[in-house]
């Protein structure tokens, strides 16, 4: 009895060192696979950055006639859109994943649960085309013109709802940017609100707390440290998003004060111009737009890293 018990104990130790063996390499590989890719960006940039230096990251120009290049407008343009998105998809994915756990009928969860499956595999382009052909026009016809004449006039937001009813421009990319990012959150929030213990909810309803007390004291305190991670995880699809954020933003290099205008994103700029980039600098420009999208990227998630831990202390 000992004999074989020791035997299969061994087997264990074997297949438990197997498995770490494995998902070590494979850790080692996904680090080395991230370190390549900046190190081959770095290396398509570096004309780029002798040609320009520092300066390119603020400068508005973009003239591949002239060879004159910075990356301000589209890094700006990156960063709003994905902001708009973040700031209509929390709340509206913070009501879905509440709808689902806590307030729709049996009957009706798995029906609302397949749908935003559904929603989150539409591929990109098919919600870029949408946004163009319509939502674009609604947009328009019937909000920007009730924006401008509304909130136009301000004196302090009013800037950024001046302009023309064109449809496409930053504003109308983020929107689009929220309803892709709004699955994923959602998703996330619903999965864990739902492991908050039933115990927590129930005492806390014994004791008299309304459903909003429940949810503000018991749940969203319980799984804070998931809702963040649903909320990273969404910013870093809005933050590399492109062709979505490239049927509706415009794809203009011009740098506006009014959310309704055209811009562009670093996404959209390499969608639409790297395979038309002709010349060493204009190419290494476009390389170092990557970079700099990379490095966005990397320093979101380094930072939401340590947020995490922070808020898994606490």
């Amino acid at each position: 009895m000992s004999s074989s018990f020791n035997k299969l104990f061994r087997t264990h130790r074997k297949i438990d060192r197997v498995v770490y063996g494995v998902s070590l390499f494979f850790a080692v590989l996904l680090l080395i696979t991230a370190l390549l890719i900046g190190f081959k960006l770095y290396q398509a940039s570096i004309p780029s950055i002798k040609a320009f230096g520092l300066p390119f990251l603020w400068s508005t120009e973009w003239n591949p006639v002239l060879e004159k290049f910075g990356a301000l407008v589209p890094i700006v343009g990156t960063l709003l859109t994905s902001f708009i998105a973040l700031l209509i998809g929390i709340p509206i994915s913070f009501g879905i994943a509440l709808f689902l756990t806590e307030l729709a009928p049996a009957a009706l969860k798995q029906t609302l649960r397949i749908l935003i499956e559904l929603l989150a595999g539409i591929p990109s382009i098919i919600y870029g085309m949408w946004g163009l052909f319509v939502f674009a026009p609604l947009f328009a016809d019937h909000v920007q013109p009730w924006l401008i004449e509304n909130l136009g006039p301000l004196p302090i937001f009013g800037p950024l709802f001046q302009g023309a009813p064109l449809g496409i421009g930053i504003l109308t990319a983020g929107i689009v940017l929220s309803i892709m990012v709004i699955p994923f959150i959602a998703s996330v929030m619903r999965d864990v609100f739902e492991i908050v213990p039933d115990m927590l909810k129930e005492s806390a309803y014994a004791l008299g707390a309304t459903r909003w007390e429940v949810v503000w004291n018991i749940i969203l305190p319980y799984s804070r440290v998931g809702v963040f991670g649903g909320i990273i995880l969404g910013l870093g699809r809005a933050l590399g998003e492109t062709m979505a954020v490239a049927f509706v933003i415009g794809n203009a290099h011009h740098l506006s004060a009014s959310l309704l205008m055209p811009g562009a994103s670093i996404s959209s700029v390499l969608a639409n111009e790297f395979t038309e980039a002709t010349g060493k600098i204009y190419n290494s420009a476009l390389s170092e737009l990557g970079l700099i999208l990379f490095g966005i990227t990397l320093l979101v998630f380094l930072c939401s890293k340590l947020l995490m831990k922070q808020l898994h202390k606490r």
